[in-house]
């Protein structure tokens, strides 16, 4: 029996479940990005994009009902990938100089993924004459774009910080007392 070929529709649907999988989760990385924040505007940005995406979840399952779907998710490789990685980066960099900048470029990594996700999605639901799925995708899309911009600004200013604090443009460590009067380094031991 040959197997029926799958549409734009099946890829539609089979993404909408990916990026409600991811959403999902990055709801629950963005709140834990943000306990984790040393920096009071970082972890603002964190709990306010944590909030939107909420709300991103309730439009995808509206997007769901739309398309006359269940709104199940199904389990996304890739954001599994980068929300691991951003507990690795949380482990390694702990509250160190540079753990707000290595967090805020963490963020930035499943903004860019969901960016690219929220894209596609809208594009396609235009394709598929969806015309109220694509306006709410486009709406998330650009809740996305805003965010990537504020971690953005957030990582320059961050970034500099981290530099400030003990390691010098060419990477290397700047030997600064401590207020014990021993040596510190900008790496961690």
């Amino acid at each position: 029996m040959v197997a029926k070929q799958k549409t734009l529709h099946d890829a539609f649907y089979e993404t909408l479940k990916d990026v409600y999988y991811a959403e999902r989760q990055s709801v629950r990385a963005l709140k834990k990005a943000a306990k984790s924040a040393q920096h009071e505007e970082l972890r603002q940005a964190f709990e306010t994009h944590a909030e939107e995406s909420a709300t991103q979840v309730e439009r995808i399952q509206q997007v769901f009902d739309i398309i006359g779907k269940p709104a199940r998710g199904k389990t996304c490789e890739a954001m599994q990938g980068l929300t691991s990685e951003m507990e690795e980066d949380l482990e390694d960099f702990g509250d160190g100089p540079a753990a707000d900048a290595v967090l805020a470029a963490s963020a930035q990594a499943l903004e860019h993924y969901e960016i690219a996700r929220y894209g596609t999605l809208k594009t396609w639901a235009l394709q598929l004459g969806h015309e109220d799925a694509a306006r709410l995708l486009d709406e998330t899309l650009q809740e996305e774009k805003k965010a990537d911009q504020l971690l953005t600004g957030l990582a320059e200013r961050l970034n500099a910080e981290g530099v400030e604090d003990g390691e010098s443009a060419s990477g290397t460590s700047k030997s600064q007392p401590s207020k014990s009067g021993s040596p510190k380094s900008g790496k961690a031991a």
